[in-house]
């Protein structure tokens, strides 16, 4: 996933999600997911009834399954489709596993993970009471691979046997081999590959099901069929406005995860954030009971909260698994020096860059490119120790080694869109940063699309810019494999391996570390290949952002995982 603002074809979520603004997860710097004051929400227990009201800046725009590109069921949509498999609906840490949702399990795989299978539950149901079985969820990914159906995750094309070519039912009837249903609970997947990770891939919507009788291609999204708690009675400007209501069908016996308080929901999009904080700060009327799930409060608006007692009671804090960095191409000189690269590694400054972010509050540093959970396999290491405030003196000692004892002219392209985590305000902290080093750099703005087409195409890519990766699932795989898989270098489209490394050790680790399925195990081993990496200084990693969501003052239940970092709709109640 790229930065926050942008829909990656690998995040956030949003966080986050098709995934849109990345969320944050759980625990802030105070470990807590709650409010200030230690609460989660209104006084009271959480009851049923009453509407939700959810107020969102990015539109939940093609609202179909396959289309969704979502981590961990999405927001939004878990509440009208359910998965194979889902996210752990709990705070911090434990909400970065991954438990059965349709399935009974988490899938039962082969000796080398390139065959996975599951089961499903008994009484599992549409919104019209017709059985969900298993032919629905072959189908439901079948679809997801027609070109007027794309946009959701591009894993299932690259791990399915024969799903590189592919076109989808529309075109091919016969379906995909590599996807059986022996029985109407059962599915059987048969993969290229070993995938450790599949329960993971298995939360992605593509894996809802869609019944043939009742697929109306395009317009599917209008009135998707529900298998969650809450169906689709209207769907306005492709998502702006969209009304849930409770499907009559759906069991909660059969579902563990979504707690489904309130009776209706009402998400409203195409706001703007400042409008969004403005609406929460205030909670009148409808807004008591309103959430976001993709507006940040921005350094001045938490400078304001943070006064206030009340409204600090009721800001969610967490920490989506997400890196912001410096990236080199070292096809560009003079970052084919390593000697340079370590250098700038050593000059940055990285308080200056967490203040340019908005303060402790709202970013913390980082040294690792893997975020700092331990899902992820975090493994602490700092590959090019600068101190709170750069090592100049150093940095000046690897540049005259490298033949620029005089100093150094670099350009960074950076972002125009003020994000605070790609914009100028981060490019000028290191620019004066880098300046006590000898090292003059120049600084180019490029607005938004510009920016993004820029710096992920091989033939525009700059040699020294700033960028961000956030994950599709709270693993490594996701994370460190589009960044660093030499096999994943793509010359003819969005390429996110900037460094262009294609190292066959490197490879063959992630090869590896992919046949396992004792998830633990797998993520020692990531970060001990993400240190690896690191000590090539191919990257700089700046900071991972917190983050910081204003809530209703009558909304009880806030839930914020380690999975999204955003609150989680299905716990919320407003009664």
């Amino acid at each position: 996933m790229r930065q926050p603002s942008v829909i990656s074809r690998r995040a956030a979520a949003v966080a986050v999600v098709l995934v849109v603004a990345a969320g944050a997860a759980a625990c802030g710097p105070d470990g807590s997911s709650k409010g200030s004051d230690g609460s989660s929400g209104a006084a009271g227990a959480p009851k049923k009834g009453g509407t939700l009201t959810v107020l969102n800046s990015v539109p939940q725009e093609d609202f179909d399954p396959a289309r969704l590109y979502t981590s961990g069921g999405g927001n939004v949509p878990s509440l009208v489709f359910r998965t194979l498999t889902t996210r752990n609906r709990e705070d911090g840490a434990a909400g970065s596993k991954v438990v059965p949702d349709l399935a009974t399990d988490l899938g039962r795989p082969s000796k080398n993970a390139t065959v996975w299978t599951y089961t499903l539950k008994d009484n599992l149901t549409y919104e019209d009471g017709t059985a969900i079985t298993s032919a629905d969820i072959k189908y439901g990914i079948e679809r997801s691979f027609a070109a007027e159906l794309s946009g959701g995750a591009p894993y299932l094309r690259d791990w399915l046997i024969g799903g590189a070519g592919y076109q989808g039912p529309y075109k091919d009837k016969k379906g995909l081999d590599s996807i059986e249903t022996p029985d109407a609970k059962t599915i059987v997947f048969h993969l290229n590959k070993p995938e450790g990770e599949f329960p993971f891939l298995a939360t992605q919507t593509q894996t809802t099901p869609v019944p043939k009788a009742k697929d109306t291609g395009t317009k599917y999204e209008e009135h998707p069929l529900a298998s969650g708690p809450y169906k689709v009675v209207k769907n306005e400007g492709d998502g702006e406005r969209l009304t849930l209501e409770r499907n009559p069908h759906w069991s909660a016996a059969t579902d563990k995860e979504r707690k489904a308080y309130p009776d209706r929901i009402d998400v409203r999009s195409g706001l703007d954030s400042a409008v969004i904080n403005q609406r929460l700060s205030a909670s009148q009327g409808t807004d008591a009971a309103a959430v976001t799930t993709d507006t940040n409060l921005g350094p001045a608006e938490l400078a304001k909260v943070s006064g206030d007692k009340k409204l600090a009671a009721r800001v969610g804090t967490g920490n989506f698994g997400y890196t912001n960095y410096i990236a080199f191409n070292p096809k560009v000189k003079p970052f084919d020096n390593p000697k340079v690269r370590e250098a700038i590694s050593y000059a940055v400054d990285r308080t200056s860059v967490v203040n340019a972010a908005g303060g402790s509050s709202l970013a913390k540093p980082a040294t690792t490119f893997l975020p700092d959970q331990a899902s992820f396999g975090y493994t602490p290491y700092d590959a090019f120790p600068a101190g709170k405030n750069g090592n100049a003196a150093k940095a000046k000692e690897l540049l005259k080694e490298a033949g620029y004892a005089k100093g150094l002219t670099v350009t960074l392209t950076h972002n125009n869109e003020k994000n605070f985590e790609t914009s100028p305000e981060i490019a000028t902290a290191l620019q004066e940063a880098l300046k006590k080093a000898g090292i003059t750099v120049k600084l180019r703005g490029l607005e938004d699309n510009a920016y993004s087409d820029t710096i992920h195409n091989l033939k525009t890519e700059p040699g020294f810019f700033i960028t961000g990766w956030g994950a599709d699932w709270p693993s490594g795989g996701p994370f460190f494999a589009p960044i660093f898989d030499g096999r994943q270098i793509v010359k003819a489209g969005a390429n996110f391996n900037a460094s262009q490394l294609n190292d066959s050790a490197v490879n063959k680790e992630i090869d590896e570390i992919n046949k396992l399925t004792d998830l633990s195990a797998a993520a020692k081993r990531w970060g001990a290949l993400d240190k690896k990496v690191g000590e090539q200084a191919l990257t700089v990693p700046l900071f991972h952002p917190v983050y910081k969501r204003l809530y209703g003052e009558s909304v009880k239940n806030v839930v914020i995982s380690d999975w999204t970092g955003v609150l989680d709709i299905s716990q919320v109640a407003v009664k």
